[in-house]
């Protein structure tokens, strides 16, 4: 995830090199780095070194990281002929390498070769089963095809391999609540949860996850995370703090009638309707009063 003040920084690159004021090399060395798609204008600032012999050989053996970061975004932007004659540069300098194998597959991909690609991948993961890439590779070859099901399929046998993978548990996650299969979905928030606690994110999820399953035990525990979140948030999450209010109403109307041991303190809902009023009042005052009106009918 990128910080404010990366996102910052490469704001600041790019409007300089588009303004002609140099760091073109910079600029892509940052996109690298911090792992963003700025497809346009890689392939526009990265071509503009590669086509300068001068430049291009400046950069020593970075000349073929450039090579390859150009022909992915290439692709990115099917400019499939500009892809197509970075891969064969880096094919005649790296004739066995497994790497420029994964740029031919990708660019079978662009072209919609789909059983071509699925042929040249099976290929590079016989010489290597552990090759995370081509295995991530296989995923969004599924999604694209509209295959969700071989999706699903392909990213469980990659979990039992990389379990700490968090993009893939938090892909795999998206990728079952799209598919209203919940269960699954908080399966995937609670493996995210253990292994980075510290994640808001995660916290939000699940809470969301739980509250649609419904039932009282399911809603106490989203409300203890939504409760998580605000804490880790600092009190800045609204849809946390509406979480509390909602899975309080709707606790509420399943704890009618229960034992008064079982129905819980009207303190945490309060303070949260309190915040989320005080947070309307700073950034959407006009909201203000459709908050107030929905906090009413939920009788907080």
């Amino acid at each position: 995830m990128v910080s404010k003040t990366e996102e910052t920084q490469l704001n600041r690159l790019e409007n300089q090199v588009d303004n002609g004021g140099g760091g073109a090399w910079e600029y892509l060395c940052l996109v690298r780095k911090l792992k963003v798609r700025r497809s346009e204008k890689v392939l526009k600032h990265g071509l503009s070194i590669l086509n300068d012999p001068k430049k291009r050989s400046a950069l020593g053996p970075e000349e073929w990281t450039l090579y390859e970061q150009v022909a992915i975004a290439a692709m990115d932007c099917q400019c499939l002929d500009v892809a197509k004659d970075c891969i064969k540069v880096l094919q005649k300098k790296f004739p066995e390498s497994k790497r420029v194998g994964r740029l031919e597959g990708m660019l079978l991909e662009a072209k919609g070769s789909w059983a071509e690609a699925e042929k040249a991948y099976s290929s590079l993961l016989e010489d290597n089963p552990l090759d995370q890439v081509i295995q991530k590779r296989r995923v969004a070859m599924a999604k694209a095809q509209g295959n969700i099901s071989g999706a699903i399929e392909c990213l469980n046998k990659y979990l039992e391999i990389f379990m700490a993978d968090h993009d893939a548990w938090r892909e795999l996650a998206e990728i079952y609540v799209s598919l209203q299969m919940y269960k699954q979905a908080a399966f995937c928030y609670e493996e995210l949860i253990l292994s980075q606690p510290t994640v808001p994110l995660y916290h939000l999820a699940y809470a969301d996850v739980l509250y649609t399953l419904g039932g009282l035990e399911n809603l106490q525990t989203a409300k203890k995370y939504y409760a998580s979140t605000i804490d880790l948030t600092g009190g800045k999450n609204t849809r946390a703090l509406l979480g509390i209010c909602l899975c309080t109403s709707a606790i509420a109307q399943l704890s009618k009638g229960r034992n008064k041991e079982d129905k819980e303190s009207p303190e945490l809902q309060s303070l949260a309707a309190t915040a989320l009023e005080k947070d309307y009042k700073q950034r959407a005052s006009d909201k203000l009063g459709l908050l107030t009106s929905a906090l009413r009918s939920l009788k907080i």
